[in-house]
């Protein structure tokens, strides 16, 4: 800090309206809903906006998610903050079994185990995270995750198991 004070910064972000993806959900797998997504036909959800998150590839079982670190995202230390690469992990796992699910179904965590092995700066750049899907059960699903640099060094992973719910009708927004 110098003798005018700290040096502001501000960043802003949009995102589309939650109930336009929503719309489609009910009647649409995992595997199409996502396909959506990533094409640009369904908008991501504004969570996504708000951490950077772009989802680049999906197969049933696997995605991959790409997410550039900001200052926004760092914690007193100067590093991003771990709950970025947990969210990023979270995502990438929860995708993963979305993938995997009929239309008419949804999941919900039931736990999520995440390692960090290296810390994140803005420096690191684009990082790319993917999971898949260990095993598929009807009623849960386990899946693990990484995120990467751009060099390919393993930052952080994760394991997760995820509850097989009926998605039944979107929960109304206000």
């Amino acid at each position: 800090m110098d003798a005018s004070g700290p040096a502001e910064r501000a960043e802003t972000f949009s995102w589309t309206d939650p109930r336009v993806g929503l719309e489609h959900l009910p009647r649409m797998s995992g595997l199409e809903y996502l396909s959506g997504m990533r094409d640009g036909k369904i908008p991501r959800p504004p969570m996504a906006a708000l951490m950077n998150l772009t989802l680049v590839a999906v197969d049933s079982g696997r995605v991959e998610f790409e997410c550039r670190p900001a200052e926004a995202h760092y914690n007193p230390l100067g590093l991003v903050h771990g709950g970025l690469a947990c969210t990023l992990l979270d995502t990438v796992v929860g995708c993963a079994a979305h993938s995997t699910l009929a239309a008419g179904f949804g999941y919900t965590s039931i736990d999520l185990s995440v390692s960090y092995l290296r810390p994140i700066t803005v420096n690191h750049g684009v990082l790319r995270a993917e999971g898949s899907v260990v095993k598929q059960g009807q009623r849960v699903i386990f899946a693990e995750g990484r995120v990467l640099g751009p060099a390919g060094e393993l930052l952080a992973t994760a394991t997760s198991s995820l509850l097989v719910i009926t998605a039944g009708v979107p929960p109304r927004l206000p």
